[in-house]
């Protein structure tokens, strides 16, 4: 095949290996990506195709004998690549990890203390997933955390999610993180700013004798929509980091670097996932948000760099190379790794993850936002959760109390969904709002709807603590946030060791897909010079690797 454009530079002599010209011979070829490829010609006119190691002759042009050995014309070499290397360098500087590879913050502790170590002991960076735990959980896991890792100097980092209907929780969160020394945070379902998602990114703020600004802790900010990039991507309101200063929050230091920086430096954007998701699709909206950050840089004459990631939709290697395609700094997996042995989802809900397929996903209201109408993305398959949540749902939107609800759908409510009567449910209730915010019970009992979107939320929240504790008499009621990643890495891990979810160390799921990304990324580099990649280049079965 000639390739237009392509001219020999040189000459390539093999040395013990030939060079692959035909699909089996480049399908064993392109694998070898960690060696520089040499794209040769077959002859003058001929096929183009891939030589490993050998000899480079500069300037001899044509195919020619070289000591007895044909050499064949060189038209260009690809270095080596590195999986460690698909992403921007400056997040492995700053962060201090070996791969650009995040694993998310999924809450209630599903991303255990145990998920957060094996990431940073595999030089990954993992978050806690703190949100609806009570700050007493918290800062235990902080505790095993320091212990596991304080001493080896491994990155790692927790989750902060944004708490409208419990502020102090929020303010809680933060003091904790600050007094503890968390130098990464990951804030979550923010849709503007607050003053503690602001105190946390300014605090720590100091110049150094080159006059660099220097960020002590560091701010991930998980956006999927522009406006909200937009904050966190702008200085903060001045106005705010006053009244931080007056309530003695921020130093007035502080407050002045934070004027020169953006809110966040590392920002995730998130497609189409599980739990809070907007649906988005990331070819769409990842390069929205690159558009902006350079604006915004360019706008507030930023000089240090800020890195966009990828995430959601991101469960097989061609996913993950894509998004390293379109300029991901790093990149975040999430509902792959509930099924990772490390989660802190039961066996049951892993075994209910390991058999979804691609649409086994759905809609569904959310706890934290109910009358809100917002939604999370979920499991659909094994679980009537969906179904059931929904229907909760339509009951508030269409009556005005729990007494207003007829009699045979409060019979089958009570039947097969709150397994006792809902006057015990809202006892139950009442006795969890009293110990973590009283002001809705006090609500409530002067506000019928109120009350009943307060039922209604006890089994919304409680759902997706059923589903850790693996609770057997609920299992159709499990809440498993699930985007469609992961019936895609289903289908990629069907009939290998990945396929088991025994076998799902969060380590090995992150290893095979940067291992692949990089196949995939050297397949491509190859075919756009010209080489005639088989079809089969671009799948990576999954393998143990060390």
């Amino acid at each position: 095949m000639h390739s237009a454009g392509l001219f020999p530079v040189g000459a390539w002599t093999p040395g013990s290996i030939p060079p692959a010209f035909d699909s089996a011979d480049l399908l064993a070829a392109i694998p070898r990506f960690r060696e520089p490829a040499h794209v040769l010609r077959e002859g003058p006119d001929g096929r183009v195709g891939v030589g490993l190691q050998g000899q480079i002759q500069h300037g001899q042009a044509q195919a020619a004998t070289n000591g007895g050995q044909s050499s064949y014309p060189w038209l260009a070499t690809m270095p080596a690549l590195f999986p460690e290397w698909l992403g921007d360098r400056s997040f492995l500087e700053v962060h201090g990890v070996r791969f650009p590879y995040v694993a998310g913050a999924m809450a209630n502790g599903i991303a255990t203390t145990r998920l957060v170590i094996a990431m940073a002991e595999a030089g990954m960076l993992g978050f806690f997933g703190s949100a609806g735990l009570n700050i007493e959980r918290v800062e235990q896991a902080l505790d095993e955390l320091e212990a596991a890792l304080g001493s080896s100097g491994a990155p790692w980092g927790s989750n902060l999610i944004h708490s409208p209907n419990e502020p102090e929780l929020e303010a809680a969160v933060v003091d904790l993180y600050l007094r503890r020394g968390v130098r990464r945070v990951s804030a979550s379902a923010f849709m503007g700013l607050t003053p503690m998602v602001v105190r946390y990114a300014a605090s720590g703020l100091t110049v150094d004798p080159n006059g660099r600004i220097q960020r002590q802790n560091h701010l991930f900010a998980k956006i999927s929509r522009p406006e909200v990039a937009q904050r966190f991507m702008s200085p903060p309101p001045a106005e705010m980091l006053q009244a931080l200063v007056d309530r003695g929050e921020l130093s007035a230091d502080e407050a002045k670097l934070a004027g020169r920086l953006p809110i966040a430096e590392d920002f995730t954007v998130e497609a189409d996932s599980g739990g809070h998701t907007d649906n988005q699709t990331l070819t769409a909206l990842f390069p929205t948000i690159l558009d902006l950050r350079d604006r915004m840089a360019a706008k507030h004459a930023y000089e240090r760099p800020i890195r966009i990631g990828a995430a959601g939709g991101l469960g097989t290697p061609s996913a993950v190379a894509a998004a390293f395609a379109l300029g991901a700094a790093y990149v975040l997996t999430g509902s792959i790794n509930q099924s990772a042995v490390e989660s802190g989802l039961s066996d049951d809900g892993k075994a209910l993850l390991a058999k979804a397929e691609l649409a086994d996903v759905v809609m569904a209201p959310a706890a934290d936002m109910f009358e809100l109408g917002v939604e999370v993305q979920v499991l659909k398959r094994g679980t009537m959760f969906g179904v059931r949540a929904a229907k909760l749902y339509e009951l508030y939107r269409t009556y005005d109390s729990l007494e207003a609800i007829p009699a045979n759908i409060r019979q089958r409510l009570e039947k097969k969904m709150f397994q006792g009567t809902i006057d015990a449910e809202w006892e139950g209730t009442k006795a969890f709002f009293q110990r973590v915010d009283p002001k809705q019970i006090e609500r409530a009992e002067t506000d019928p709807k109120h009350r009943m979107a307060l039922v209604f939320r006890s089994y919304l929240g409680q759902s997706s603590n059923w589903a850790i504790q693996g609770l057997p008499n609920r299992r159709m009621d499990f809440q498993i946030w699930c985007g469609p990643a992961m019936g895609a890495f289903n289908a990629w891990t069907a009939g290998t060791f990945l396929a088991e979810p025994q076998n799902r160390g969060a380590v090995q799921i992150a290893r095979n897909l940067l291992e692949g990304a990089a196949v995939i990324t050297r397949a491509q580099q190859l075919r756009t010079y010209g080489v005639p990649v088989p079809a089969g280049a671009f799948h990576f079965a999954p393998r143990p690797l060390a």
